[in-house]
């Protein structure tokens, strides 16, 4: 079997390994954010003492402790659960997670193949079914649980689906309408571009989309609708009778599950991997030009270098012996910094050697490389398109740490109240209303008046 015969295989499980790989390298920058993000809010200092030979960074290091500290935990399993169900449990919340995210396209394309795990034509359906499965894990923690405190969050949890799934769902058909696709991909090709392109511009696709957002703080069990765990009154829900590493699954679920829906969210309304204004033709039509402008980020990361530097005069530091491992510290991210403002500024003038043949030569060259003007352009719009949609995600995620440390939890019957008496109605008429939108101008209103 050549190369050529199994590159096909090579492509599909480096896909595999990628979608691993992006949400869970995300999940531990998210529990660090939580807990800083926490500190801030309620103003103290959060994480900030655990070290690994003299390295806090800025208590991230506590994250990598918590890991330690879960899986060295003993592994208590309660004589009066069930147990098969109940060690199933975990494990059903974190593979659905996971699962989920395959249907994402994270690029167009690389040298011809698509940038997604798996290539459904209804992918947004399988983010709708895989969400409405997840709950399962919750429910069936309940159950098994035999704990009145565990069921009655697994409880809530069911009921909480049914009462948002709707809502979700109602808004993802109005971007079906407006798009004329249930594709994931080819929802987030035609927003490239304008931003006029884009699905959340039109007073439907707004609306749209902060049902949908709603509805997925309630998916994923996030304050103000963190009612299946409730600790004021549940203890801690339906992971109440769980530890060790099962309930460290459960833990990773809620966050795997704020990237997908951040994920999803960003490729229904925002364009998904797409630069704004800019098309995957352009990107790699200026590959050279993408390359010389990362150059510009070389200034940013010198100033961190001064401020981890200037870290040195801070009391904390003053305070410590004399040979405390962790007085390198500020010296390690000085060269951290300046080490990636060199990496920039190379990578910059490769781009610019590139401009540089290019207008003076009119040789379609790929930096000082020859002979790569498909791989190259090719590999630059992916890593921008895997960086973007990147940066989009963290920024969706944020905004669940800053609600959650925000507004209150709601009362049951609030929840209850707002799924159903307030964002299920809204969610009806908007469908209506894109309907309408799509019959009078089903090319778009821009194209429609001759404008576009």
């Amino acid at each position: 079997m050549t190369f050529e015969d199994t590159l096909p295989y090579l492509v599909a499980v480096g896909r595999c390994v990628f979608a691993v790989v992006f949400v869970m390298q995300i999940l531990p920058l998210l529990i660090w954010a939580e807990r800083k993000g926490a500190a801030y809010i309620q103003d103290r200092p959060g994480p900030n003492r655990a070290h690994v030979f003299g390295i806090r960074a800025a208590g991230l290091v506590h994250t990598l402790n918590d890991v330690v500290k879960l899986i060295m935990k003993e592994d208590i399993v309660p004589s009066h659960v069930e147990k098969r169900y109940w060690a199933a449990a975990p494990v059903i919340a974190m593979s659905v997670a996971l699962c989920t995210w395959v249907v994402v396209p994270f690029g167009d394309n690389f040298m011809g193949y698509q940038l997604k795990v798996s290539d459904i034509d209804g992918g947004v359906l399988f983010v709708l079914a895989a969400t409405s499965i997840g709950v399962y894990g919750v429910m069936l923690a309940g159950w098994a649980s035999n704990n009145k405190f565990s069921l009655l969050g697994g409880l809530r949890a069911s009921a909480q689906m049914v009462s948002y799934e709707l809502s979700m769902g109602l808004s993802a058909v109005v971007v079906f309408l407006m798009a004329g696709s249930v594709s994931l991909s080819t929802i987030a090709e035609m927003q490239a571009g304008p931003i006029w392109n884009w699905v959340v511009f039109t007073p439907m696709g707004l609306l749209a989309f902060v049902l949908f957002w709603t509805a997925a703080f309630a998916e994923t069990n996030r304050t103000p609708f963190d009612l299946p765990e409730g600790e004021a009154e549940l203890v801690g829900g339906y992971h109440t009778e769980y530890s060790s590493l099962r309930f460290a699954l459960f833990f990773m679920a809620e966050y795997a599950n704020m990237i997908v829906a951040s994920s999803v969210t960003a490729t229904l309304f925002f364009g998904g991997y797409n630069v704004p204004f800019v098309t995957p033709a352009m990107l790699r039509e200026h590959a050279d030009w993408v390359l010389m402008a990362a150059a510009g980020a070389a200034p940013l990361f010198l100033v961190f270098a001064v401020l981890a530097w200037k870290r040195q005069s801070r009391p904390f530091y003053q305070a410590l012996p004399a040979g405390d491992a962790r007085l390198k510290e500020p010296k390690v991210f000085v060269g951290v910094w300046v080490g990636a403002a060199l990496a920039h500024l190379a990578i910059g003038a490769a781009g610019a050697m590139g401009v540089a043949s290019k207008l003076s030569l009119n040789f379609a060259t790929f930096g000082f490389l020859e002979n790569t003007a498909i791989f190259g352009p090719d590999l630059v719009t992916a890593v921008v398109q895997v960086t973007v949609l990147a940066a989009k995600v963290l920024f969706g995620c944020w905004f669940f740490i800053w609600v959650r440390w925000t507004v209150p939890r709601f009362r049951y019957d609030q929840l209850m109240d707002l799924g159903w008496k307030r964002m299920l109605p809204l969610a009806l008429a908007n469908v209506l209303a894109a309907g309408i939108w799509v019959a009078f101008f089903p090319n778009g209103l821009l194209a429609t008046l001759g404008l576009k």
